[in-house]
């Protein structure tokens, strides 16, 4: 029997446009949330044939309808879909509230697994760590070489000074939100603006490319779905190959608690720059300044969310322990940064 009520789904109303406009979709559905939480909510819908689908909607109660944009987010998707490049199909977009309060979009069910932790990284065979993850470095080279004009999102962003904007963007962001004064913060800002590396082209610049936003074929040893487009621009190359590296587990095998690569087995940071190089030609001896560049930004955004909470901004449903790791993850982060600058200096 369907379950009809599932917050943040209208059960007959999305039932109905589903089967307008998505073409073989047969009622009943029923829906399963599957992923929650601040960000936008995902939901696996399953027909009355057995035919699963992934519809994305924005949070509950949300204000700020740009920081979740469906059309943009399935406008983004649908391009990248026409490309090499692996995504869900997208099947439709709902833009009209009246049908469930806010838009939403459908695409197709891809089997696989989000690689996001120590333990899950460690259930990959050993043999198969290696081929994972240089299939994912391979799908961002594959992502970074797409025709931005082709495929029609030329016009999806300012294509140059994409650092520069996002130090002040984020600079800005973090003189706002501070709970504190730290000052490697600050200085970890100033390094990084005192010398920005040369912009190597404009591309799609995924924004949060790692395993956790991925589905993975283990079995295939391939990278089946690349998800969460949230933050998507375009912008300089070199920021996801650094963004990257904020999550992979260095020398001593730490990572962070939601990547794969702290189970040991997989290749360093190091050794897939290199291969991102030999495979798009671009110069990449000033990574280190992208990875501290991206420890900066979710420095900045773990001080929001600490921020947020500290102020009563979002309720009281989160455990101490996990509002310790954001406070003490912005000065970690930023110490981070700063090693990297002067490893790179």
């Amino acid at each position: 029997m369907p379950t009809t009520d599932i917050p943040g789904i209208d059960h007959d109303r999305v039932s109905d446009w589903l089967v307008t406009h998505v073409p073989g979709a047969t009622a009943p559905f029923d829906f399963v949330l599957i992923e929650g939480g601040r960000s936008n909510l995902t939901y696996r819908v399953t027909g009355g044939d057995g035919t699963r689908y992934v519809l994305r909607r924005p949070p509950l109660g949300h204000v700020l309808a740009t920081a979740h944009d469906m059309a943009r987010e399935h406008r983004i998707i649908s391009a990248v879909g026409s490309t090499g490049v692996p995504v869900p199909t997208t099947l439709g977009l709902c833009t009209d509230d009246d049908v469930n309060g806010a838009p939403f979009y459908v695409m197709s069910f891809v089997d696989g697994v989000v690689l996001d932790s120590p333990d899950l990284g460690a259930t990959v065979p050993a043999a198969t760590r290696v081929a994972l993850s240089h299939h994912l470095i391979d799908v961002l080279a594959d992502l970074h070489a797409v025709d931005v004009d082709a495929v029609g999102l030329g016009d999806l962003a300012r294509r140059d000074g994409y650092v520069e904007r996002q130090l002040r963007r984020w600079t800005t962001q973090w003189e706002k939100s501070k709970t504190r004064e730290l000052p490697v913060v600050d200085e970890v800002a100033r390094t990084l603006a005192a010398d920005i590396p040369t912009q190597q082209g404009a591309c799609i610049a995924h924004g949060d490319f790692r395993f956790g936003n991925c589905l993975v074929d283990v079995a295939g040893e391939r990278v089946a779905a690349v998800l969460d487009w949230e933050l998507c621009t375009l912008g300089d190359p070199l920021a996801d190959l650094g963004y990257l590296g904020v999550y992979w587990a260095g020398p001593d095998g730490v990572s962070r608690p939601n990547d794969p690569t702290g189970a040991g087995g997989y290749p360093s940071h190091d050794a897939l720059v290199e291969r991102y190089a030999a495979r798009t030609g671009r110069d990449v001896s000033r990574i280190d300044y992208y990875v501290a560049f991206s420890a900066f930004r979710l420095a900045v955004i773990s001080e929001g969310v600490y921020a947020r909470y500290v102020n009563g901004a979002m309720g009281d449903d989160i455990e101490s322990s996990m509002l310790e790791h954001f406070r003490t993850g912005v000065e970690e982060l930023s110490v981070s940064a700063l090693e990297r600058l002067r490893r790179g200096a």
